[in-house]
């Protein structure tokens, strides 16, 4: 029997083993994720493990800061800072402990301070409680080298004081020290050779006065300052910010330097400044007793080379008083001026001082200077045909009192005068005119009418009308003077005389009407000899600037008269009616009944 035939070669059916099920897949995709998990696995260790050693660096780092200044002894450098710091301001220094921060690359001191020159005070120039300085760590770490970068001066007490010859405490500093200890006297640097890339004074308090002086110094607050590579050989670039005195503050800022080694208060300077709201009664720039006040907002410059000065820009004063007894005023003045000083001298002249208020421009120009403790003016002040009503109501500002209820109003006013003496007490001196104005809510008639007896009835109206009024003017703390007095009121006629207003404002005035029209019809009238006491009256004002009253001269009127009645005696004519009007005017003027 034959064989059979082997099949042909093809794919094996399928087993049990190889048929796909859904299980298989679930391990494949099982088999995936595991893969997937481990690999997040590897990540998240590998990322905790550079975590690790993040942490372990930033430990090291943070040990390295703490343990670092044990093993630097920053203290160890004290006499060597002490040292250089009394060579470079020449004056004694002395610091308490020293201590190293790694973190802010800085030294900080405790308890400084900077003594006086001892031609003024035994005390010290300036205290603090702590001083930060900035150091080069790398030099101080591996060298130990003190590379100084930055001085900060936290709060700061600074007394600065001058001398009635015009020195300061402060003229000496960066010269010859004071005091000499062994210490300075080892140290290699010269004054000159300090420097710094950054200088700070943070919250100072500064008091300002003079040496050997009762008066109560000026306190300055908040007082800070920054200087930009400062050296004593060089210019550097500053800014100063402070509180002032009774409000108000003060902004400066510029270049100085090189220091001057002989008077660091004649350092060569150039800036800009600014004032806000300065109280000129408390800012102790001016004698309180002069009575000046009011606040004051300024922007100028200010140049010095060391020897001159040079200062111009723009005043502005808000309820300005220019008198002890003067109230502030309701309006604003603005002052331009430029000035030049000699600091040597303590000298200098305002060749530009235009004084605006409102619409009304005068002129103040002169010289002054520094006595001692005093400051003496020689000025001028040049007003031609001011407006009355833009000056109306500076009048209180100046201690002038109008008679209550009265109001000045209309037409100009001129005045040429001198400003001399200190400014405590300036005596003010030269002509004033007063043109086409109208005292409002004053009525002269009525006020003369005390006169009427001899005089007729003068005219009365509500306002005074002024076509020109003229006097010699001086104006001193012991009161005011005026002389020459030249009225011309056309409803009355014109008036003349003199007298006086004392600090207090009481009146004492001579003076004679030269009465016009009716009313010198009524003199002649009464007189009854035509006019022979030629048609003035003399009378006298007392009473106060508010409260003005007129008196009768009786025995200059009872001199007039008799005259006039003698006149007519020797002329054998009409001498019994001219003693009678002598009489009955007389009798008028003390108030009793015209004899029968």
């Amino acid at each position: 029997m034959a064989a059979r035939p082997l099949p042909p070669p093809g794919p094996k059916p399928p087993t049990k083993e190889t048929t796909p099920t859904k299980q298989s897949f679930s391990k494949a995709i099982q088999s995936v994720s595991s893969q997937a998990s481990l690999q997040q696995r590897v990540r998240a260790l590998s990322k905790k493990r550079w975590l690790r050693i993040a942490g372990v660096v930033v430990a090291l780092f943070l040990l390295m800061m703490i343990v670092l200044p044990l093993f630097i002894n920053v203290n160890s450098f004290r006499p060597r800072i002490e040292s250089e710091a009394t060579s470079a301001l020449g004056r004694q220094v002395k610091l308490g402990d020293l201590s190293l921060s790694i973190l802010s690359g800085s030294v900080s001191v405790e308890d400084i301070s900077i003594a006086d020159d001892p031609a003024f005070s035994k005390s010290s120039f300036v205290t603090a409680k702590s001083l930060k300085v900035g150091v080069e760590l790398m030099p101080l770490i591996f060298s130990k080298q003190l590379n100084v970068t930055r001085i900060a001066l936290d709060e700061p007490q600074i007394n600065l004081l001058k001398a009635s010859n015009g020195k300061w405490n402060f003229s000496s500093l960066g010269g010859a020290p004071t005091t000499k200890s062994p210490e300075t006297q080892q140290s290699a640097a010269a004054p000159g050779d300090f420097s710094v890339a950054k200088l700070e004074i943070n919250n100072g308090k500064l008091t300002v006065g003079n040496a050997d002086s009762k008066g109560k110094p000026q306190v300055y607050d908040k007082v800070n300052v920054e200087v930009t590579d400062f050296s004593f050989k060089s210019q550097f670039p500053f800014n100063l910010s402070t509180e002032l005195p009774g409000g108000g503050n003060a902004d400066v800022s510029g270049k100085a330097g090189p220091i001057n080694p002989q008077d660091a208060a004649k350092t060569a300077l150039e800036a800009s400044v600014k004032v806000k709201n300065l109280n000129l009664a408390t800012s102790g720039f001016i004698d309180a007793a002069s009575g000046i006040g009011g606040l004051a907002n300024f922007d100028g410059t200010l140049n010095s080379d060391g020897s001159q000065a040079k200062s111009a820009g723009q005043l502005t004063c808000d309820k300005l008083k220019l008198s002890p007894k003067g109230s502030p005023a309701p309006k604003t003045v603005t002052i331009k001026y430029a000035a030049n000083v000699d600091l040597e001298r303590q000298a200098g002249t305002i060749s530009q001082g235009d004084v605006a208020i409102g619409k009304a421009i005068s002129h103040l120009t002169g010289g002054f200077q520094t006595q001692g403790q005093t400051q003496v003016v020689n000025l001028r002040f040049h007003a031609p045909g001011m407006p009355v009503d833009e000056l109306e109501p500076m009048l209180p500002a100046l201690g002038v009192a109008l008679p209550s209820g009265s109001k000045l109003q209309g037409g100009t006013l001129s005045a040429e005068l001198g400003i001399t003496g200190p400014v405590s007490g300036l005596v003010i001196t030269g002509p004033v005119r007063l043109a086409n104005a109208q005292l409002a809510g004053f009525d002269l008639g009525s006020k003369l009418g005390a006169l009427s007896a001899f005089a007729g009835k003068a005219a009365s109206s509500r306002d005074t009308s002024i076509e020109n009024a003229s006097l010699n003017a001086r104006v001193a703390p012991e009161g005011t003077r005026a002389d020459d007095i030249n009225l011309t009121v056309p409803a009355i006629g014109a008036i003349t005389g003199a007298g006086t207003v004392s600090p207090a404002g009481a009146l004492d005035f001579k003076m004679t009407a030269k009465l016009s029209g009716g009313v010198a019809g009524g003199l002649t009238k009464v007189a009854g000899v035509g006019g022979g006491n030629g048609g003035s009256v003399p009378f006298s004002i007392k009473g106060t600037t508010s409260q003005p009253t007129f008196v009768p001269d009786v025995a200059g009127v009872a001199e007039g008269l008799a005259g006039g009645a003698l006149g007519n005696a020797v002329g054998k004519t009409g001498a019994t009616k001219g003693a009678s009007a002598a009489t009955s005017a007389l009798g008028g003027l003390l108030g009793k009944k015209k004899p029968k």
